[in-house]
């Protein structure tokens, strides 16, 4: 049964300085001063002040063996201790995605503690909302290492509230890249819903997240994929969201939402080829704590993801989760603290640092109304990116609205 305390917190962080191990090649782009600076910021905008944050255990062998083959565990185990052996590349390790590093198993355990840990915060009712930057390995397979993910800290979180009072869960996910590792996990599971919101399959790794992907057996429905093309801004990315998402989540009735919340849709980040400002991003992060307030009584559990903009993007962009789940709002158009500013100089003295807390973007979004319901007064471009977001919103909707009981053309559901 889902614990409801007297009084809860409203928030909760889950930090600790050793996610700074998840530490690829020096020139990988994953790098963990992201999530170093994001914390800085954090604290010099006063969003953390009071706030004590929760330092995690690593997750043990049986939490990883929720999801990871013992196999596989082993050969990370092997593989952190030790040069690469030939076979690692059997589990997608030592390669130019995964290369191996020092106490990689150690490291990527916490990654996964952290995630459990917000999990059963909120499980036990001691807060509503969790935030673990530091976690959204959504790409790590059972058997295999992906997309620079080791373990799937998401599904192993996942897991673990299905086994304590949750049987329906609605897992959403704003990272650039298409969802798989925990698609892939809950593909027939009904009690999970997953919605991945990511650049086209055709244009961008890992090549999957098509509409057609709604899960099989007794998942059928419970996936959804609402893939965008190259180039899209706030306004078409917040239509499409605000066509798919909510409506999906209403039918589904969840009891918590577990957000993934990547920024590599900015259009600065390097591996990638969306539009999106951290002022779209932050509208993202704010309609996904409307959908947990409304349907899952404020149940919120977010964690971080892709983002390789280290510098200009994911401190700003996760500094607003962190104060959106601590009922801490920051008006983008804050100034970037001083002494902030001056840190990351230090440390990177060939970028830039930005100048206010937002990209000046516009986050204000024409609704969608149905199909062919695209306005024709706007100016040429306008319309054509609306008709390639609403194209993909009919073909998602087409796919999986009917199997949630919904109707594909009606804007109501």
């Amino acid at each position: 049964m889902v614990t409801v305390p007297h009084h809860p917190r409203a928030g909760t962080v889950v930090w600790t300085e050793r996610f700074l191990g998840y530490s690829w090649s020096p020139d990988h782009p994953m790098k963990p001063a992201r999530l170093q600076y994001t914390m800085s910021l954090a604290r010099s905008l006063g969003v953390l002040e009071g706030v004590e944050s929760l330092d995690p255990a690593p997750a043990g062998r049986a939490e990883l063996l929720r999801v990871h083959s013992p196999a596989y565990i082993e050969a990370v185990q092997r593989a952190s201790s030790g040069p690469p052996a030939p076979e690692d590349t059997a589990f997608g390790l030592a390669t130019a995605d995964n290369p191996v590093f020092p106490h990689m198993h150690e490291a990527a355990s916490v990654i996964v503690g952290g995630t459990l840990a917000a999990a059963r915060e909120i499980a036990a009712g001691r807060t509503r909302r969790a935030v673990s930057i530091g976690g959204g390995m959504h790409h790590a397979m059972p058997n295999a290492a992906s997309g620079f993910c080791v373990y799937n800290d998401v599904t192993v979180a996942i897991s673990w509230l299905l086994d304590h009072g949750f049987d329906r869960i609605a897992y959403l996910d704003v990272d650039v890249h298409h969802g798989d590792g925990v698609q892939a996990a809950f593909y027939g599971d009904p009690r999970v819903l997953t919605v991945s919101v990511h650049q086209h399959p055709a244009t961008l790794w890992p090549n999957t997240g098509w509409p057609e992907e709604t899960g099989v057996g007794a998942g059928e429905g419970a996936s959804i994929n609402l893939p965008l093309l190259p180039g899209t801004r706030d306004a078409e990315w917040l239509r499409g969201f605000h066509a798919v998402v909510p409506g999906a989540v209403a039918a589904f009735r969840p009891q918590i939402v577990v957000s993934q919340c990547g920024v590599d849709t900015h259009r600065e980040d390097p591996l990638a080829d969306l539009e999106l400002t951290v002022d779209g991003q932050r509208a993202a992060f704010l309609a996904m704590r409307e959908l947990a307030d409304t349907y899952a009584e404020g149940r919120w559990l977010a964690v971080g993801g892709g983002g390789y903009g280290v510098v200009r993007v994911v401190p700003r962009a996760w500094t607003h989760l962190l104060a959106i789940a601590l009922d801490r709002p920051v008006d983008p158009a804050t100034p970037v603290p001083a002494d902030w500013a001056e840190q990351v100089r230090a440390a990177a003295p060939r970028v830039q640092p930005p100048a206010t807390m937002g990209d000046g973007g516009d986050v204000a979004f024409r609704r969608w109304d149905g199909p062919g319901g695209t306005p024709e007064t706007l100016a040429g471009d306008r319309v054509r990116a609306l008709r390639a977001v609403d194209m993909a919103v009919s073909a998602t909707r087409r796919a999986s609205f009917g199997l949630l009981g919904l109707d594909p053309e009606d804007p109501r559901d």
